[in-house]
Parts: structure tokens; C-alpha cells; sequence
């Protein structure tokens, strides 16, 4: 054990390579597998190996992104990643990948040099696919591929058809499915050859299929074209289309010249100053419109303010004299416990006395007693008298 540890160790990791031509669809599947066995060989030795989450991540070398041509995705962590794109230069790209083990979290890292080499086929004539029911993860692995390639060649009745670039429908614009069965991405196909166009496929340019397509039903196209082996793999027909690469392309017209297009060999003669400008209505529109508003309705105000108040008198004839009455005594209340607040040797408020009455200001003597406090009950000071009144 002690030797398969060193050993592990101490390998060095060769660069993974791949070649690929221009305008050509390449693909790369990162295994999980593979990766596995990089982080624990000496568990394999023995026949043990865990199905552990793996994380990629993909750049292009001293850079943070990927070429501009390249193209990673992984759906989820239990699956594969993808490499696809079609390079569209010759060069070469080198990419650093990123393995994270997201059980152990240890982490491993591995370059690809990708070489494009020089096109190796000519594939005047394209045609662009859209499937509606794939996703572009499941439309990478090469068996698939080879799935939809078999239906495309007997469609354009040619063994000579390859792969030109594959693309979600996300990157064109397409909305986001539903987490549910039976929402998928969809996924543009575009495949080339050497051969031109069969029947079933130059009536997409016919106009009843465009009239069809327009009128928003589907096209109906005959049945040598319905030969999808798999019915995850038919397409939409109006929205695929026949590129024709054998006709030169022509190139835009000039621009036509204009006043504000300077003649071959011109001077361009600035003007000294601008030409004159009326502000007084966007003055008007800006400072004096909002103005009047305000003055408007602060005039406004001021009359609900002060001019529609009823006015003391008004409203106490309004108001009933008990409630009146309530008031005044509150106030007055009011105004002697606050002058008592500073001053306490007055003598005690009328409303304090016992037997006071409010309408007259009459107080009842209180009974006198020697006790500094009066009992509440008379009976208390005696208990064998009678208090009841005799004549």
C-alpha cells in the first residue's frame, strides 16, 4: 500500500491533447470516472470506489473565461461536463480544468491543448436544425449525436454530413423551461455538406411553407422528411433553415454620400458659434408653470385655514352649558393645581373640602374632634351609643 501511495505521487500527469478543424463541431466529455481515480488510485487497487458529486471548471490559461468559441456546461454534479464549440481559426487553445470532489472537497487540476488544425472538409451547403425536445447536455454525448446524424443523412439522402456547431436555445434568446416533465430546452442543430440540398429539404424555401409558417400553424412536410428515429430527435421545420455557402457572397452597398458625410480629401469648417436659441418657453414650462401652481394652492390653503373657522363665539353657542360648564371647571381645576405646584402654603382648594357644593361654593363644617383623624363611622367612637336621631 505503502508503494501504490509513492507511486501515486510521484507520476506526473501527462496534458490531455485534441485536434480538431476549423468550422467544425468539436466536443470534449470530461468523465467522472476518470477524475475518481485521480484523487483516490490506491481505493481502486483495493476494489473500492465511491460515486462522489464533481465540480468542473473550465478556463482558458492565465485567463478567467474560456475562448470565445468555446463553450462548457454541467447540468449537475453527478453528470459529465461538455466542451463543444466550432473554432473558427486555426491555432491552438490551452484550457485549465478544475476538478473539486464535493464529498472529500479535495481538489485536482488538469490542462487541455486543444490544436485547430486547417478545415478538412468543404461543406458549401448548411442546413440549421431546431429540436425542441432535447437539451443540449443530452444532444452532446456521441451516441446521440450519431442518432440524429443517421436521421439528418437519410433526410438529405447523403452519408457525407457532419456536424457543424450545435447551440441552445438559451444562447439565442429562448426562455428558461419549466422545472416539470416534459418542458425542455430545445437545441439548434446545424449540419454541412458537400452535396447540395435534397427535395424534401428545398421546400423550405418555397412560399407555401412560409405562408404556413407565418399563419402560425405547423408546416406540413411531406413524409419522406419525417424520419426521426427517435421522437426526441424531430424538428420544428419553421424554424430551420437551408444556408447556402457556393454563391458568392455580395458584398453591402456603399454609403450613400450626404451633408453629413465628408467628401475624399474635405475640410470640415466648424461653425464660430451655435445658432441662436429661444429658452423663454421652456422657461415658461420649467419655472413659471410650477410656480403658479404653488401659489395657487398655498392661496388655497390660507382661505381654508383662516377664513372658513367658526370663530369662538359661533362655537360656543353651538355647544350645550353643561358641557360648557364641564369645560370652564376643568380649566379653572387646571389653573389653581398649577399655581399650587410652586407654592404650597395655601389653603386647601375648595374642591378638596368635604360637602362642597359646585354650584354655590358652600362648604358644611366638618365635625370636630379631638383625634387628629375623623373616622368614617360615628359608631366607631362609641360603641353603646345610638346615633340614631331623637325627638
Amino acid at each position: 500500500m505503502y508503494a501504490v501511495c509513492v507511486t501515486s505521487v510521484l507520476v506526473v500527469k501527462a496534458d490531455i491533447k485534441a485536434y480538431t478543424p476549423v468550422g467544425q463541431l468539436f466536443v470534449f466529455e470530461l468523465q467522472r470516472e476518470a477524475f475518481q481515480n485521480e484523487f483516490e488510485p490506491f481505493l481502486k487497487h483495493y476494489g473500492r470506489v465511491y460515486n462522489d458529486p464533481m465540480l468542473f471548471k473550465c478556463n482558458m490559461q492565465s485567463f478567467p473565461d474560456l475562448p470565445g468559441w468555446l463553450r462548457f456546461t454541467q447540468r449537475h454534479h453527478y453528470d459529465n461536463g461538455f466542451l463543444y464549440g466550432t473554432p473558427l481559426a486555426q491555432g491552438k487553445s490551452m484550457i485549465e480544468i478544475t476538478v473539486t470532489n464535493k464529498r472529500s472537497y479535495d481538489t485536482f487540476r488538469d490542462r487541455l491543448i486543444i490544436t485547430i488544425d486547417p478545415p478538412a472538409k468543404r461543406m458549401p451547403y448548411q442546413a440549421e436544425f431546431f429540436i425542441p425536445l432535447r437539451e443540449i447536455e443530452k444532444v452532446l454525448p456521441s451516441t446521440v449525436q450519431e442518432e440524429i446524424r443517421q436521421d439528418m443523412m437519410r433526410m438529405w439522402k447523403t452519408d457525407r454530413l457532419d456536424f457543424v456547431n450545435i447551440t441552445s436555445a438559451l444562447d439565442r434568446g429562448g426562455r428558461v423551461p419549466l422545472p416539470l416533465a416534459g418542458h425542455y430546452e430545445g437545441v439548434y442543430v446545424k449540419v454541412g455538406s458537400d452535396q447540395y440540398f435534397s427535395e424534401c429539404l428545398l421546400r423550405l424555401q418555397t412560399a407555401e411553407h412560409r405562408r404556413q409558417c407565418e399563419a402560425g400553424g405547423r408546416a406540413k412536410i411531406p413524409g419522406d422528411c419525417k424520419v426521426c428515429s427517435y421522437p426526441g430527435n424531430c424538428v420544428t421545420w419553421c424554424k430551420s433553415t437551408l444556408i447556402d455557402l457556393s454563391r458568392p457572397v455580395i458584398p453591402p452597398p456603399a454609403p450613400t454620400m450626404g451633408p453629413g458625410i465628408l467628401d475624399a480629401g474635405g475640410v470640415y469648417d466648424p461653425p464660430e458659434s451655435p445658432p441662436p436659441r429661444d429658452f423663454l418657453p421652456d422657461y415658461i414650462v420649467t419655472v413659471i408653470v410650477p410656480l403658479a401652481l404653488a401659489i395657487i394652492l398655498c392661496l388655497l390653503l390660507a382661505y381654508i385655514m383662516c377664513c372658513r373657522r367658526e370663530g369662538v363665539e359661533r362655537r360656543d353657542g353651538k355647544t350645550p352649558d353643561i358641557q360648557l360648564y364641564h369645560h370652564h371647571t376643568i380649566h379653572g381645576n387646571t389653573s389653581e393645581l398649577r399655581s399650587m405646584a410652586g407654592y404650597r402654603g395655601v389653603p386647601p382648594p375648595l374642591s378638596t373640602l368635604s360637602m362642597f357644593n359646585a354650584r354655590t361654593g358652600e362648604t358644611a363644617p366638618p365635625f370636630q374632634t379631638d383625634s387628629p383623624s375623623i373616622p368614617l363611622i360615628l359608631a366607631q367612637q362609641e360603641i353603646n351609643t345610638d346615633t340614631l336621631p331623637r325627638k
